[in-house]
């Protein structure tokens, strides 16, 4: 779960307002404002992304041998799109809704909890990307973990330099009430994991069995409905796994994190987001991913992972198992249990279905994270196209013409007031 807080005062609640104020915003699509860490892909932006989650695959971190399969060169992972990605310049949303929905669910505990994700198109060297969206529902419900939440969907729609649709993601939004989730404090008890040496050998059994499919294809005719797909381990999740993937290519990009001097700037910038630590420094909120004294101030026993990090990690145990020539269509994922500093996750699937879909052979998967404690933290399900005998190689999926029309119009409108002119 990615989370963002806004401020300490946990005495904050959901408003009535904040929650019909939300609605202001369903269906309005705006460009997205942002720099991640990447603006422009490069073979070594693609190794270090993959190597920052532990994917040593080599169809992404070695060029040499990427150049001998169908694609012809390196391409990205499957989420790239949390690493790289350019301010797209447009039309902001009509100014009185901005107005009327500036400070929405100010002071409230924000986490990411899952996504929906299809993808279209192979992320390159040289590439750029872009993207656009909006809010696409608003819900309140009940949430286990804090009592009353806002749960919204957030589409994006992810472009190329060439307007072309490379991704569109639905990320899930929970609002919550942090006083709420503090005084909870359901998983306050929980043990932090350890471990014996057996249990590292039994963990490093499992890595030592991994690895890619590679060039041998998965024929889509070989798959059969009821196959387990083999078991991956992610873990035990260390403070160097969480450094890890913020050098390979995560960053603090939309939040402007940096030392020194830039750090300074981004606290004048947003003195909401720095909260005093144990010494009376402000530092930001964002580290109850690698400080267990903030994380509890919340809530949770020790620090956690992020969300992306595990959706990362769902879409390599899909890409190892594929193969070179197999293409990950969708995957839809929810984080449902924290995955604490300490924790190890076990990755396992299987084939529910199998069907010929926009012409390729395409087979459906229901897999999940389980952590050493037995509880399904992260489950997901996916559509994955593989090579077929009698049908011939992966044909790339299309996304609707509506989206590819409002790509365009969205890639003119950039570059219009990238170069000065008007319309």
């Amino acid at each position: 779960m990615t989370q963002t807080d806004q401020t300490h005062d946990f005495d904050h609640a959901i408003k009535d307002e904040d929650i019909e104020r939300a609605k202001l915003l369903l269906g309005i699509d705006a460009p997205i404002s942002i720099d991640e860490h990447h603006r422009e892909l490069s073979t070594d932006a693609i190794r270090q992304f993959a190597i920052g989650y532990g994917d040593d695959n080599p169809l992404y971190v070695d060029p040499d041998y990427a150049r001998d399969t169908r694609w012809g060169g390196p391409i990205a992972p499957p989420m790239i799109h949390c690493a790289l990605s350019r301010k797209m310049l447009g039309d902001p949303i009509p100014e009185d809704i901005r107005k009327a929905t500036r400070g929405l669910f100010s002071g409230i505990h924000l986490f990411v909890s899952g996504q929906d994700t299809e993808w279209f198109l192979p992320v390159r060297p040289g590439d750029q990307l872009f993207g656009f969206g909006g809010m696409e529902t608003t819900e309140v419900k009940n949430s286990e973990y804090a009592g009353r939440s806002v749960i919204r969907i957030r589409r994006v729609v992810r472009i190329n330099q060439r307007a072309e649709v490379v991704a569109i993601e639905r990320t899930i939004l929970i609002a919550t009430e942090r006083k709420k989730s503090r005084e909870r404090g359901k998983y306050m008890n929980l043990e932090p994991g350890t471990y014996t040496d057996e249990q590292i050998a039994e963990i490093d059994e499992i890595y030592a069995a991994e690895g890619p499919r590679g060039a041998e294809p998965r024929y889509y005719e070989d798959v059969q409905v009821g196959e387990a797909l083999p078991k991956m381990v992610k873990g035990p999740l260390t403070l160097t796994d969480m450094i890890s993937f913020h050098a390979g290519g995560y960053g603090f990009g939309p939040y402007g994190i940096g030392g020194a001097r830039v750090g300074y700037k981004n606290r004048q910038r947003v003195p909401k987001f720095y909260i005093k630590n144990a010494a009376g420094i402000p530092d930001v909120a964002q580290r109850l991913h690698w400080e267990n004294e903030w994380s509890q101030s919340i809530g949770n026993p020790m620090a956690y992972d992020y969300g992306v990090m595990r959706e990362c990690w769902l879409t390599h145990y899909l890409t190892d198992w594929m193969g070179d020539d197999g293409w990950l269509v969708r995957q839809h994922d929810e984080m449902r249990k924290f995955n604490y500093i300490g924790d190890t996750q076990f990755i396992t699937g299987e084939v529910v279905g199998k069907r010929i879909e926009n012409g390729n052979g395409v087979v459906d998967v229901e897999f999940r994270a389980t952590s050493q404690r037995g509880e399904v933290t992260a489950p997901a399900t996916a559509t994955v196209a593989l090579p077929s005998r009698e049908l011939g190689p992966v044909v790339l999926p299309l996304p609707d013409e509506a989206t590819r029309r409002k790509a365009v119009a969205m890639m003119e409108r950039h570059n219009e007031l990238a170069h000065g002119t008007k319309r």
